[in-house]
């Protein structure tokens, strides 16, 4: 019995890159994260809906930024770092070209991405100590895509909170005409 996964009629999957195996909703995921980019209203970067929560620059600005992380993580095999950084404060117009630059290095360097590289161990540091460390196909989905929807979820209720209508994510939002 071969060792390679298959269906019936369907190639072996190990003939699948890892981006057709790990990661078919990207380009979904990082167009939908543009569109709620998209909605941030300027000048209300200091707002938060609590005191606990990020700003409204902050965490736009973040998102923003978080394809960048996927880079790095396929970039590196180690990265060493304190945290998220704070970002700087932009416009809407800044944060799409940071978002528009980032996603595009992210997507290229996803569409690179080799098996062997994808089963290497992948580490955070902070400091000595480790803070994450996996295999790097597994954490580049945690730690950039799931993390991206993560944010792009709080974004979504803050614009509601202003009053700014909601684009759809994985279908229509309430702010949208339902397909039926």
């Amino acid at each position: 019995m071969s060792d390679a996964i298959t269906e019936q009629n369907a190639a072996p999957v190990t003939s699948m890159t890892p981006r057709e195996l790990l990661y078919p909703d990207l380009d979904q995921e990082l167009a939908t994260t543009r569109r709620m980019l998209e909605r941030v209203p300027d000048g209300h970067d200091d707002w938060r809906p609590h005191e606990k929560s990020m700003t409204l620059g902050h965490l736009s600005g973040h998102l923003a930024q978080l394809p960048g992380f996927g880079s790095t993580m396929l970039d590196r095999d180690e990265f060493h770092g304190t945290g998220a950084p704070v970002p700087p404060k932009m416009t809407t117009a800044e944060r799409l070209k940071v978002f528009d630059a980032e996603a595009a290095k992210f997507r290229s360097l996803v569409n690179e991405m080799t098996w062997e590289q994808s089963r290497k161990t992948w580490r955070f540091m902070i400091g000595d100590r480790v803070g994450i460390e996996g295999r790097r196909a597994q954490l580049v989905r945690i730690a950039a895509l799931t993390h991206m929807a993560h944010h792009r979820a709080q974004l979504g209720v803050y614009l509601r909170v202003l009053g700014v209508p909601i684009p759809g994510s994985y279908g229509p939002s309430a702010d949208e005409a339902a397909v039926r």
